[in-house]
């Protein structure tokens, strides 16, 4: 066998890698975008081509045997630093370049209104936006950064570290003046299942921020709603909700700058403590470079409305 034979098939590496550190083939498969089958061929193939199984079932999930335990660790490296490397090399030599991963929503709404006062600061450094509204389909080796709101413990996108923006976060009712003014002043928490239009998210990531939620936690009874806009895009509702077609959720601080401006208004003064913070995603071992510093310290000092 040559030594270029002896190599595996990089995506069996992957997908070894990855269902090593998660203990599990569903797990690895929701992070490469793969099936639980397609991971378990790949974990077949990988056996084959080493002539020995890799991973044991106890009682907790998967574990790498013993001797797939040390290869696991070589390969974990070896992916890590081919991955930097290819982002050093997609970069072209220009440190001063940032790929900032981040949904829609934010990019639109409130990092465009935040990101002239860094660069201004920073007018070296160029900023490229990835757009994505699931950070699970992130591909590690495309960007620097990600800015997403992140559930801590429940769902963590793999292989990133999350540090948070905002320590404090509230979920409150808006709709536009435009539509307040056709439908009325909203006099009760009870009176949006009425006869007002909700806008309702329908998105398994974001299945955390919905109105029984909202309704359960300012302590008041939920059914569904005589009238409703129904989207799989946070971005599609929040700009229904600004054109004056309903009523829907938001994140205070988010859209602070749109509340101050009178582009939205508070339906209701009830709000919900928000389990999601808005959060800076760094991908692990990875090294920043000076651009990521800058923008990094930038943002957890940024005040809470833009210059």
């Amino acid at each position: 066998m040559s030594g270029r034979d002896a190599l595996p098939p990089l995506q069996c590496l992957r997908a070894f890698e990855a269902a090593a550190r998660h203990g599990s083939f569903t797990q690895a498969g929701r992070e490469l975008s793969l099936t639980q089958s397609a991971i378990s061929r790949q974990i077949k193939r990988l056996e084959e081509n080493l002539g020995r199984p890799l991973f044991e079932r106890d009682p907790e999930g998967l574990r790498p045997t013993p001797a797939a335990d040390q290869y696991y660790r070589v390969v974990r490296r070896l992916l890590r630093e081919l991955a930097d490397e290819t982002v050093r090399l997609r970069r072209q030599g220009n440190d001063d370049q940032i790929t900032l991963a981040t949904s829609p929503t934010v990019a639109s709404i409130w990092l465009s209104r935040h990101l002239p006062h860094f660069q201004r600061r920073h007018p070296e450094v160029e900023i490229r936006l990835l757009t994505m509204e699931d950070p699970y389909r992130l591909d590690l080796t495309e960007f620097d950064l990600g800015l997403y709101y992140h559930l801590e413990g429940q769902v963590d996108p793999p292989g990133l570290i999350a540090e948070t923006v905002f320590p404090e976060e509230n979920v409150i009712a808006v709709c536009s003046p435009h539509y307040a003014a056709h439908h009325g002043h909203v006099d009760a928490p009870e009176d949006l299942l009425g006869r007002h239009i909700l806008m309702v998210l329908e998105d398994h990531f974001n299945d955390w921020l919905t109105w029984r939620d909202w309704f359960e936690a300012i302590g008041m009874t939920w059914r569904e709603p005589e009238h409703c806009l129904r989207a799989n895009s946070y971005q599609v509702l929040m700009n229904a909700t600004l054109a004056g077609q309903g009523i829907t959720l938001g994140w205070e601080q988010l859209l602070a700058e749109e509340l101050r401006q009178g582009n939205l208004l508070r339906a209701l003064p009830h709000a919900m403590p928000s389990q999601g913070k808005l959060s800076l995603l760094l991908p692990q071992h990875r090294h920043l470079s000076q651009a990521s510093r800058d923008f990094r310290q930038w943002l957890m000092n940024l005040p809470a409305a833009p210059d």
